[in-house]
């Protein structure tokens, strides 16, 4: 346990674990760096005006690179990311510091040709690090403020910059690295959906077996007994009938169309989970993906459609839903056997204030772009009992 009471074998945040070799990674870079940068003193010590102090600078820079090195690859410490943005701030200004105290060291003449204390390799520590943790933007920032400190240490801005590597290396760094952590995080986030998608979906096959065992017999049960025995039983019996028929539709929705997440969700399970006994819905085998609101608001309007039919065409009127999608648009239709709707019954109730139709079905399809539109009404006096009404729902792709 810490002294906060974190443990400290807890399991790692999905955020950095996900970096974790990247990081383990560029530290062997961070030795081998360090190891360049020693060899570079031996060479060009005997240039230096101040000698015991570079050898202090060099020092520094190996205690640096070990703490620096230690702290980075840890990822199951407390206060991770505080702990990590401030080492990579730190090396920023351990290399800027160092860099500039090469004018300390050496004179005019040997700094304004030569590399700096920290060689420009020990230097791109600090703008990997900034890219990992802050992705490319961050890694090209940190190359471009890692140059600017060691052209301005040397004294080389009356050159052309360009034909020395050190800005274009350490940017391409920041790049690469940058886009590199992104791609892992991706990469890490896929994995964990994944697994818990397979996770989920063997629970989903447990609770199926046991739920079809248990509950689904006894309903199927009381349902073929209940019609058996007639009378007040037969109304237990088609209670129990709607049960099994809801409980199957939701077993194997959950298994055939998870939600996994995104800015889009597939529209068919939002419809298909409106199934009764009553009310039939056909889909198509391919997903319809649409927007996470729009698709909801989709599944809304066909409810309330549902609803109306319901409330209106008694309870022995059946419904059927139809989605279909044709590339340019996608196409609800809500249509019922019911007595339908006298012509005009719509606006006159719209009139009267009440809203439901004009609000709940035809305001929420045209908030999205579309249409929603009463295809045929019943006469008031044709003589047909099963009329019905039919509505339909257009949105045009891209229009949500």
């Amino acid at each position: 346990m810490t002294a906060g009471g974190t443990p400290l074998d807890a399991e790692p945040d999905p955020v950095f674990a996900a970096t974790a070799p990247l990081w383990r990674a560029v530290q062997a870079f961070r030795l081998v760096t360090l190891l360049y940068a020693v060899g570079q003193q031996v060479a060009s010590v005997p240039h230096y005006t101040n000698q015991r102090l570079s050898w202090a600078l060099i020092a520094i820079m190996a205690v640096w690179s070990g703490v620096s090195a230690l702290l980075l690859t840890q990822w199951r410490i407390r206060h991770l990311p505080r702990v990590r943005t401030a080492v990579v701030l730190g090396d920023h200004l351990v290399v800027i510091a160092l860099i500039f105290a090469t004018r300390l060291v050496a004179p005019y003449d040997w700094y304004h040709g030569h590399q700096t204390v920290p060689t420009t390799l020990w230097a791109a520590n600090a703008v990997v690090s900034a890219a990992i943790l802050w992705g490319p933007f961050g890694g090209i920032c940190s190359g471009l403020l890692v140059s600017a400190a060691v052209i301005t240490a040397r004294a080389q801005w009356e050159f052309d910059i360009w034909r020395d590597a050190t800005a274009p290396v350490l940017i391409s760094v920041g790049l690469a690295l940058g886009l590199a952590s992104n791609t892992a995080r991706r990469a890490h986030d896929q994995l964990q959906r994944a697994i818990r998608l397979t996770a989920s979906a063997q629970e989903r096959e447990r609770l199926a077996r046991e739920v079809h065992d248990g509950v689904l017999q006894v309903l199927s049960y009381i349902k073929r007994r209940g019609n058996e025995i007639g009378g007040p039983t037969a109304e237990l019996a088609d209670r129990a009938g709607e049960q099994e028929v809801a409980l199957r539709v939701l077993i194997s929705e959950q298994g055939e169309h998870a939600d996994t997440g995104g800015a889009e969700q597939d529209l068919r399970p939002l419809l298909t989970a409106q199934v009764t006994p009553t009310v039939l819905v056909s889909t198509p085998g391919d997903p319809v993906p649409l927007g996470r609101w729009a698709a909801r608001e989709v599944a809304a309007a066909v409810a309330a459609a549902l609803a109306n039919v319901a409330q209106h065409a008694g309870s022995g009127a059946k419904a059927y839903v139809l989605l279909e999608d044709t590339g340019e648009e996608i196409i609800v239709s809500v249509r019922d056997d019911g007595p339908g709707i006298p012509p005009g019954r719509l606006a006159e109730a719209e009139d009267q204030g009440r809203l439901g139709v004009s609000r709940s079905i035809v305001g929420r399809i045209e908030a999205l772009g579309g249409t929603a539109q009463l295809l045929f009404e019943a006469p008031p006096a044709d003589g047909e009992d099963d009329a019905g009404a039919e509505w339909e729902f257009r949105l045009p792709r891209g229009r949500q």
